[in-house]
């Protein structure tokens, strides 16, 4: 096929989603319904993609701030046929334009591809066949197949009723064309709106021939008017995510159970139990092991690593054969190298943990750096911040930290050093020596626990 431009429209308020967010930004699987449609034209490599926009337009433009996207202002919506009529001036006079929309996000490459190809330089059209083909305008063909008509529900007669293939509003347009149909089309209707389909009609009339590609699911054309139509599709997205997941080898312990709001890059033996969500980008080794309820964002898991139930990661990575949770959390700029044990209660932030250490219970590490077999003991805690300034602590390697143990940075515990459980630790600690600071303990005699006053 000659040039391609892709037009989107997205100017549209969605009243009926009674959201103060415009309509195209709402999000599904994880990123806005624009977005979403402009990466699958993206891949049809076109020679320019132009957004119409219009209600929440400023929102819209500092939302999606892609530099091959070109944007066209819809200033009021006067209907499909008006708001191409403003991309006209983005577009060249020559080869041909794909018109999508904002609110259908789930349509398929395969399915544009084949709408492209059917086109042949001239038209094509995407069409639906459902079981319910009421209030929907009807597709009439002819006997070669191509589409001859749109009739609007209301003017069809009884054997065009029945007809159940009905219109999308997707379909691509000759541009040498365009101008022309544009200024032809007339808002002599209910809505007073200018409708692009019309120009099917001018183009039957100018002797142009339209063939038809029937989506393969209904999904692909859904659109989104309202919240539930929004959470329909949503569970489409993640249901055909997760049979992917399953087809590619993944074992999942139930596919209506995951949400997949991002990329998800794995390898063979994967296993990711119920309520698991994937957010950003998350890459799973061989044989990794996701338990119930876990949330992973942006995170990189290596190889033979399992994560107990409950569990919350972001912006971390983690090596092989590591054990975390249940209820841990790895929040940004957490490292684990392999064989590292993070347990139930345990938050590490902004740390390397090196190979071999264990923090099992109930601690918080902070801006440290740990070396390898280390013994972090329960309800420990790393004290970074005085209140302005962040400092680190570093422990090296073979070091045993006792159970409630304060680590007061900027602060270091030498390799084979080993801390007294209750210590605060200000000073650097010793290699291989035994470090305690305890208060002495004392027991005051004839001492009384107060009583309540009368």
């Amino acid at each position: 096929m000659e040039s391609l431009s892709v037009v989107i429209l997205a100017a549209g308020k969605g009243k009926r989603m009674y959201s103060a967010l415009p309509k195209v930004l709402h999000p599904i699987g994880g990123q806005p319904m624009l977005a979403r449609v402009i990466a699958t034209a993206r891949q049809l490599q076109p020679a320019k993609i132009v957004v119409v926009y219009g209600h929440g337009g400023e929102q819209v433009r500092a939302t999606i701030q892609d530099a091959d996207v070109e944007w066209a202002l819809q200033a009021e919506q006067l209907g499909t046929g008006h708001a191409l009529k403003m991309a006209l001036p983005h577009l060249p006079k020559d080869g041909h334009t794909l018109v999508l929309y904002g609110d259908v996000p789930l349509t398929r490459l395969q399915t544009l591809q084949q709408l492209l190809a059917t086109a042949e330089g001239g038209m094509s059209l995407l069409t639906d066949v459902l079981a319910d083909a009421s209030g929907y305008g009807r597709i009439v063909r002819n006997a070669d197949g191509d589409i001859v008509a749109i009739v609007e529900d209301k003017d069809c007669n009884a054997e065009q009723k029945a007809i159940r293939e009905i219109n999308t509003g997707m379909l691509v347009l000759p541009n040498a064309r365009l101008e022309g149909w544009l200024s032809e089309l007339r808002n002599g209707n209910a809505q007073g709106e200018y409708y692009l389909t019309d120009v099917i009609a001018l183009a039957v009339r100018d002797g142009i021939a339209v063939p038809g590609v029937t989506v393969a699911a209904s999904w692909e054309a859904a659109g989104v008017n309202n919240k539930l139509q929004l959470a329909e599709l949503e569970r489409q997205l993640q249901l055909n995510q997760a049979r992917a997941l399953l087809t590619a080898g993944v074992t999942l312990a139930d596919p209506a159970r995951i949400d997949i709001r991002g990329q998800l890059e794995h390898s063979e033996d994967v296993s990711i139990d119920v309520g698991c969500v994937f957010e950003g980008k998350v890459t799973l080794g061989a044989g990794v092991q996701i338990g119930a309820y876990c949330v992973l964002k942006n995170v990189t898991v290596a190889a033979g690593t399992r994560i107990a139930p409950y569990s919350h990661l972001e912006d971390a990575e983690v090596g092989a054969g590591c054990q975390l949770g249940p209820y841990a959390r790895l929040r940004p700029g957490a490292k684990l190298a392999d064989h590292v044990h993070i347990g139930n209660f345990v938050e590490v932030k902004k740390s390397t943990i090196g190979s071999g250490s264990k923090v099992n219970h109930l601690t918080y590490i902070g801006d440290a750096d740990i070396g390898s077999k280390v013994n972090v003991g329960a309800g420990t805690v790393t004290c970074n911040y005085d209140g302005v300034n962040k400092f680190r602590t570093t422990i090296g390697n073979g070091v045993f930290v006792g159970s409630g143990s304060m680590l007061v940075a900027p602060v270091t515990l030498e390799d084979g050093a080993t801390i007294g459980a209750g210590s605060v630790i200000t000073r650097t600690a010793p290699s291989e020596q035994l470090t305690v600071a305890r208060a002495k303990q004392l027991t005051v005699p004839g001492w009384q626990r107060p009583q309540k006053k009368s």
